[in-house]
């Protein structure tokens, strides 16, 4: 379906591990997005995004600040459930530092980064079709960031009928599919 892979790296700072079992449950035979050409990385100097779980926590937050600098330019955040977009239930606590907004801010300030395009997936924890969508959302980034220009992919029957399947599969459970917002840099440079 895609000319290149996506390679994503999965990054937990201190997360409760809901998040994480939903993220490897899009790569179970149900969803299967390696299909797709998403795979995930063991190391963060080979990836294009991160995937980004858990608040960040004051023990975490050294080893996030490595492993988010050894991402190569352009990087694309993928900050999935309720603690990475805001800290969820823990947002006050004293062991952490709060969502990934809190990070861009450290980072902004003692090294100098500027935050980069990020896909917020909200839910505790998100279902595996929002986090499908929104990797599908970032590899439309990706690829645009690669080739410099827009791209929009023409998408046969056959598969356009696969997509549409497996959202009607999800709105016919008892769960909902959460809102996602995607925020560029730009966006998230005016919001400060």
């Amino acid at each position: 379906m895609f000319e290149k892979s996506l390679w994503v790296f999965h990054l937990n700072s201190g997360g409760c591990n809901g998040c994480d079992i939903e993220v490897l449950n899009i790569f179970t035979p149900r969803q299967d997005v390696e299909r797709l050409g998403i795979k995930l990385v063991g190391s963060p100097r080979h990836a294009d995004a991160i995937a980004f779980t858990g608040p960040v926590t004051r023990e975490c937050l050294p080893k996030v600040i490595e492993a988010f600098k050894a991402v190569p330019e352009p990087k694309i955040v993928l900050a999935i459930g309720s603690c990475a977009c805001g800290g969820g239930i823990w947002y006050d606590t004293y062991a952490v530092i709060g969502g990934v907004k809190e990070l861009y801010k450290i980072l902004k300030e003692e090294y100098g980064i500027e935050p980069p395009t990020t896909i917020y997936i909200p839910g505790c924890p998100p279902k595996p079709e929002a986090m499908i969508y929104a990797v599908g959302i970032a590899r439309g980034l990706v690829k645009q960031k690669q080739k410099k220009e827009i791209y929009i992919e023409e998408l046969d029957e056959k598969t356009k009928d696969m997509i549409e399947i497996l959202f009607e599969e999800a709105r016919g459970t008892r769960h909902f599919l959460p809102q996602i917002i995607v925020k560029t840099s730009e966006e998230s440079k005016n919001e400060s």
